[in-house]
């Protein structure tokens, strides 16, 4: 009997999307597998928007950036429906059925796995492809879109290095990672950063601007400082860690008073946070003596033709995909560890996030080369 898959692409878009779209496409036309796909992500498969995944619709694929099934943030159990967040699984579900569906592929990131992982748990076929260029999706080694994000940062970087030597400045560059500093550390360590500063070590202002002023008694009259998005200072790290250990308090007790307080008090940092990069250059400015500029390199590093790395990656989780729905293997996600392709419950991706080990070896790696890290050992 035909076999039939739905995929959905869901959270942000990045580069290889499209590639592992082509290679379950592709890959189940050697099969009696018929394939659609959902428009923008959980939302198009709650309103049962479809496009068919087959033939010619396959051809180009493998270099296009973005996803042709178009994304969204929204989730199944959160959807927004006239301004109000109504839970819609029971709908999705319904759809799931109405399509006939043997198998569903969400390719997303942390929130995708979580997403998914509700639906597996209402009865429905489930298999996940990690995707996100901040390479933090727990139990695999690497996301299909890092790599590219990882070229492109680096190149910006790169080229930002003449401006800052010409004009003797600080250039102050904004990299995205919110959570999990993978991108800005290794794109940071691949341009020779002097500075670079990641959510997972605190940053002494004070520290940062001495090593700058060092460089300078060097005679080295300009410094680039790489920060990814979630970096904090060690003031906003004590804030941050004060409140989250709140919440976690108000989600033992039940306390919903105190989880709704928290939850405010949260958005309250994170909107003081708004222009946190733009605030270290100035402060950066003050303490040197040096003009800085600030760059944020932001959407740029998710579009874009993915690199060849992220094309095998992309075409061989897809490819892998297809044997497991032939295999009659659901509720896991394809993640590569090592050299191999393997699959992972989804109960032990969700809740979880991938962050550098402070041991980690680029760590290590930067210290020796003298990048200072925030903490400037």
């Amino acid at each position: 009997m035909t076999k039939h898959v739905g995929i959905l692409t869901a959270g942000g878009d990045c580069p290889g999307l499209n590639a592992a779209i082509r290679a379950i496409g592709k890959g189940a036309m050697n099969t009696d597998m018929r394939v659609i796909g959902f428009r923008d992500g959980f939302r198009g498969l709650m309103e049962n928007r479809t496009v068919p995944l087959e033939g010619e619709s396959m051809i180009g694929l493998l270099t296009l950036g973005g996803t042709i099934l178009g994304t969204s943030r929204d989730k199944p159990h959160k959807m927004p429906v006239d301004g109000t967040l109504v839970d819609m699984t029971d709908v999705i579900v319904d759809n799931y059925h109405r399509q006939h569906l043997d198998a569903l592929v969400c390719i997303g990131g942390g929130g995708t796995q979580k997403n998914a992982y509700r639906l597996a748990q209402k009865g429905l076929n489930i298999i996940t492809l990690p995707k996100t260029i901040d390479n933090d999706v727990a139990m695999t080694d690497i996301t299909f879109g890092y790599d590219t994000a990882l070229s492109i940062a680096t190149e910006a970087i790169d080229r930002l290095h003449s401006t800052a030597h010409s004009h003797h400045r600080i250039i102050v560059v904004e990299i995205m990672g919110h959570k999990a500093g993978w991108l800005g550390l290794g794109a940071g360590l691949a341009s020779g950063a002097d500075v670079i500063l990641i959510p997972e070590i605190p940053y002494d202002i004070q520290l940062v601007a001495n090593a700058i002023y060092k460089r300078v008694q060097r005679g080295r009259n300009f410094s680039i400082v790489a920060v990814s998005e979630g970096a904090l200072s060690l003031e906003e790290h004590k804030i941050l860690s004060a409140l989250l250990n709140k919440k976690e308090k108000a989600k033992a007790e039940d306390d919903k008073k105190l989880m709704r307080q928290v939850t405010t008090e949260l958005a309250e940092f994170e909107e003081k946070r708004t222009n946190h990069t733009l605030n270290l250059a100035r402060t950066l400015e003050k303490l040197t003596g040096l003009e800085a500029r600030l760059t944020i390199l932001g959407h740029l590093q998710r579009g874009g033709t993915p690199s060849a790395a992220d094309r095998v990656l992309s075409t061989k989780l897809g490819t892998a995909c297809i044997r497991l729905i032939e295999e009659g293997i659901f509720g896991v996600m394809i993640a590569v560890q090592g050299r191999k392709v393997v699959t992972v419950p989804l109960e032990e991706v969700v809740n979880k996030r991938k962050v550098v080990p402070l041991n980690h070896d680029w760590i290590e790696s930067a210290r020796s080369v003298g990048t200072c890290l925030g903490d400037c050992k």
